[in-house]
Order: C-alpha cells, then sequence, then structure tokens
C-alpha cells in the first residue's frame, strides 16, 4: 500500500481507466477483425479523444473517489463549532485570499499518520480534507500552513493542469505503442505475412503498460515542481514561517517514524517519501524530498 500511496490516487485511476480503454479497444478491433488502413493521423485524433477522455473522467471523479475511499466526514460552515468552526474559517480566509470565488469543501477523516490534501475537477468545486492524526500532531501554525499549501493548490489550479498534462501523456502512449507495435509484430510476422492478431494486441498492451510508467515518470516530475509553487503559496496565505515549521514537523515526524521501524509514516499529499528509497520509488514520486522543499523555502527572499 506504500507504494501506491507514492504514485498518487489520480495517476492509479487514470493508468486504470487508460489500459482499460487500451484493452477494450485492442480487444474489439482484434476479434471482429476490424481495421484502420488510415495514415497514422486518424490514429493521434482517435487516441486523443481516448487519452484526454480517461484524464477527464478521473478528474472528475477524483473529488467523490477521495471522499469515499478517505470516508471523509464534511464539515458544515453553518453548524460547526469549536476547533470544527476555527479550521473552516482558516480555509475560507485563505481561499478568499487566493482569490477564489466559491469557498471550497472542507472534511475531516480518521487517520493516524500526518495527512491532507486538496481536490476536484475545478476552483469552484474542490475540497480540503485533513487527517485526524494530522490535527493531533500539529500546533494551529502548523495546520494553517498545512491548509494554506491545499488552498494554494486549489487556487494554481493544479488539479486541471495535472489533468492537461497527463492526457498527453495518454496520447503519446497510445499513439507510440500502436506505431512501435506495428513495427515489431510487422517484423515478426515477416514480409508478406499477416501478424497474428492476439500477438499484435499483447504487444500493443504491453508497450502500452510499459509506456504509461515512462509517462507517470514524466508527470510525476511535473508534479513535484507544482509542489514548490503550492509552498509558497502556502507560505503567502499563512506565513513562511507557518510553512517551513509544517515542513519541519512532518520531516521530524517521518525520522522518528523511521527509527522506530513505524508504518504510521507521513505518507500524504505534503510529502510522498516513505521509508523505501528505491530509485523508482524516487521516480514516480510526486512530492520534492520534504529537506529540499524546506530549503527552497528558507532561500526565498520575498517578504509574504
Amino acid at each position: 500500500m506504500a507504494f501506491i500511496k507514492r504514485i498518487g490516487l489520480f495517476l492509479i485511476v487514470n493508468f486504470l481507466i487508460l489500459t482499460t480503454v487500451g484493452f477494450l479497444f485492442n480487444f474489439i478491433c482484434t476479434y471482429f477483425g476490424i481495421e484502420f488502413n488510415q495514415p497514422y493521423v486518424y490514429y493521434l485524433v482517435l487516441y486523443s479523444v481516448f487519452g484526454f477522455g480517461s484524464a477527464l473522467v478521473s478528474l472528475f471523479l477524483s473529488k467523490t473517489i477521495a471522499k469515499k475511499r478517505m470516508r471523509v466526514q464534511l464539515i458544515d460552515p453553518q453548524t460547526a463549532q469549536g476547533e470544527e468552526r476555527e479550521l473552516v474559517n482558516m480555509v475560507h480566509r485563505m481561499a478568499k485570499q487566493a482569490g477564489l470565488r466559491k469557498m471550497p469543501e472542507f472534511g475531516i477523516y480518521d487517520a493516524p499518520e500526518i495527512n491532507a490534501f486538496a481536490t476536484g475537477p475545478s476552483k469552484n468545486n474542490s475540497l480540503v480534507a485533513v487527517s485526524t492524526g494530522l490535527l493531533r500532531k500539529m500546533n494551529k501554525d502548523q495546520i494553517e500552513g498545512v491548509l494554506g499549501h491545499e488552498v494554494a493548490h486549489i487556487a494554481n489550479g493544479d488539479m486541471v493542469t495535472m489533468t492537461l498534462l497527463t492526457g498527453l501523456m495518454n496520447t503519446m502512449v497510445l499513439f507510440v505503442a500502436r506505431i512501435l507495435a506495428d513495427l515489431i509484430a510487422s517484423n515478426m510476422a515477416g514480409e508478406n505475412r499477416r501478424p497474428n492478431p492476439f500477438v499484435y494486441m499483447a504487444i500493443n498492451i504491453g508497450l502500452q503498460m510499459a509506456l504509461s510508467i515512462l509517462g507517470s515518470i514524466a508527470v510525476s516530475y511535473f508534479s513535484r515542481r507544482r509542489e514548490y509553487r503550492a509552498d509558497n503559496g502556502g507560505a503567502k496565505y499563512a506565513g513562511r514561517d507557518k510553512m517551513i515549521s509544517a515542513l519541519r514537523a512532518l520531516q521530524q515526524n517521518y525520522e522518528v517514524n523511521k527509527a522506530s521501524n513505524s508504518k504510521d509514516s507521513p505518507v500524504a499529499a505534503l510529502q510522498i517519501s516513505g521509508i523505501s528509497r528505491s530509485k523508482l520509488a524516487k521516480l514516480l514520486s510526486t512530492h520534492p524530498p520534504l529537506e529540499d522543499r524546506i530549503r527552497s523555502l528558507e532561500r526565498h527572499q520575498r517578504n509574504f
């Protein structure tokens, strides 16, 4: 489960949809003997529909899936009391500061790790949620820094941006896999012979899966760049010291868990840096190392 958390729910849903679409398309064409004797530009158009379509489906389902998967309990701004009222007010204050026209929904879910995330299909249809572990282990200033970071994700339109990038990646995966599969299958069949359709389908699907991993590495790299921007946003809305304090609290908690071999590492939307240090995990990590993020904020000379 730690590996799954690292690459991110959005990429997982998108990968599953893309793989399913690719499999069904190849199976239908193979089973019914459908051939597209058209230039590759037609495939590019067709795969653009599939590629961006799967990414858009992931985007529109992201908020609903997150609520159900994490069992988020939404806090009603009209009836919230005590700490819940204070948290809602924090989110709304920073959302207004960020220029959001519609306030994000806010929720809390039961989990021991320090975790928080923002999701939703648009700036005006978004959700910010925090774990009970975060509320127990962080002080007020650190919580404010975390919430500022998540509001910055919404204000920066990161979900939409990542969707467009993922749609482009999906399109190229399907298109390049098609070209390579044609070349490989043709060479295997020999001159003037038709390749076995099921062998061709297996080659195509295998290439799609392999290229999807490479594409996810590229998307994850871009996601890490967006995290630095969200950190700057959190520093702007909550204060740089609060943002740095939040990151340091995450780092300290991670080191404590690592030393004690605890499984409750702070694998979260703020930092995805589990105990495993494999090269693949680093490439697929959607978040930069905490120490790099702290140094970036400390070097930043702007006055927030």
